[in-house]
């Protein structure tokens, strides 16, 4: 298990350029199964998430070559359907949730798939009756073995169909979708997930030859076809990189600029930190976080606490949330953070209560945070990652806490942050990993 060693309390200045989307890239390596033709995908973050699902879709027979840094190629002409019964598939779809968007692609381009419970944090239940009823309104048939812990998915007559999704599901929108596109019939999803990973995902099938109307709205409609081409496709940049970037600014009165900043693929990120008080400014596709000693976070109309939770797009993502948390411990003011979605993601405020913050937790979802205004700093700790959201926040409150911390088990912030020491310690950070 590796750890981080941070000597914190250092203000930071310099350019800082996101990754591409972690969420979008599971999602495009997935649909490069899709096709038999060469698929070319740029900007793909070296993150171990992604890096693990190439590799199994390199055991799956897809051929993977590596062109730069950051692009890659892929060509699913030939697939090897006995490795998908195998054990070492399950055992390496069990490594990362990011496999469940298997599924789809491999229904419509095998007519079976058996898929394991997948993996990834541990942040409460990760329910898949999204994806799974969704498939079952196309004719798929599921059934789970108790033994071995898997699905078994056959959908080798399937038709397209009408569905009402019961929850805005991401991965369960880009499940279905990529199901779709090569089913017979017309498909209308409705209550479809439309942040941008699931727009990049339709724009990408659309070049590929996918007939999907609706894009950007909660109504997508598709029109099934024979076969998919080749395509190219570049992700966009990482939306909770972009807000753990503005977070870290203002937490540890650094000065900072992001490049590749594009508020319309942002939705309430922006927003939401302009109400906690911080102060940025854009500049062409940059975005500007100037040095604050303060930050004062509003109150509602009525003069009632602020609150800030978890939306669907183009609401607050709920992948920030531990960040907004560990923002407002010195900010001016009280903040209640409810985290719809997910109910262990706000189990880490302990490590923070240990660290001198105020943060009362009143259940698994709520939490209501008291700003010190920096007259009390964190102080520095020794801390486990629980998770990737939680990990890059608590190396956050590390930063800003004078005095040496230590964060064991970022393997969790490696999943989803690529060097994100090196590339912090580039603005003057001082962070060594050990």
């Amino acid at each position: 298990m590796a750890s981080f060693e941070i000597k914190g309390g250092r203000p930071l200045r310099g350019e800082l350029t996101p990754q591409g989307a972690k969420n979008e890239a599971l999602q495009i390596v997935c649909a490069t199964l899709l096709t038999k033709e060469e698929v070319v995908v740029r900007n793909i973050p070296e993150i171990l998430d992604v890096q693990n699902l190439i590799t199994l879709l390199s055991d799956i027979g897809v051929k993977t070559s590596r062109i730069d840094s950051t692009s890659w190629s892929f060509c699913a002409a030939e697939l090897n359907t006995n490795y998908l019964e195998s054990d070492e598939f399950r055992k390496m779809a069990i490594r990362l949730r990011g496999s469940v968007m298997l599924v789809g692609p491999l229904i419509a381009r095998c007519g079976k798939v058996s898929m394991p419970q997948p993996g990834g944090d541990k942040i409460g239940r990760r329910r898949l009756d999204t994806h799974f009823h969704g498939l079952s309104a196309l004719g798929a048939q599921i059934e789970y073995d108790s033994a071995k812990e898997q699905f078994i998915i056959t959908g080798k007559k399937m038709k397209g169909a009408y569905m009402l999704l019961e929850e805005a599901s991401v991965t369960g929108t880009a499940n279905v979708l990529m199901a779709s596109v090569l089913t017979p019939g017309t498909t209308t999803i409705f209550n479809a997930a439309c942040e941008p990973y699931i727009q990049q995902l339709c724009k990408m099938l659309s070049r590929m030859g996918a007939k999907i109307s609706g894009i950007g709205s909660n109504l997508l409609t598709v029109i099934g076809v024979e076969y998919l081409t080749g395509t190219e496709h570049t992700i966009l940049p990482d939306m909770i990189e972009i807000g753990s970037f503005i977070g870290l600014a203002a937490l540890t009165r650094s000065e900072i600029t992001i490049k590749e900043y594009y508020p319309e693929h942002l939705g309430m990120i922006p927003h939401s930190f302009g109400r906690m008080g911080i102060r940025f400014e854009q500049r062409g596709n940059e975005l500007f976080i100037p040095i604050q000693d303060h930050y004062e976070i509003e109150t509602f109309i009525d003069g009632s606490i602020m609150t800030i939770a978890d939306a669907p797009w183009p609401g607050l993502t709920p992948d920030l949330l531990s960040v907004f948390l560990v923002v407002a411990t010195q900010a001016r003011g009280s903040l209640l953070i409810h985290q719809k979605m997910f109910e262990s993601r706000l189990f880490f405020v302990d490590k923070l209560i240990d660290m001198g913050a105020r943060i009362i937790l009143c259940d698994p979802h709520r939490a209501t945070v008291i700003g010190l205004d920096r007259q009390l700093p964190l102080r520095p700790a020794t801390m486990v990652s629980p998770d990737i959201r939680a990990g890059v926040a608590l190396l956050i409150a590390a930063l800003s806490a004078e005095g040496t911390s230590m964060i064991h088990n970022i393997e969790q912030i490696d999943r989803g942050y690529q060097d994100i020491d090196k590339r912090l310690n580039s603005i003057g950070a001082s962070i060594r990993r050990c």
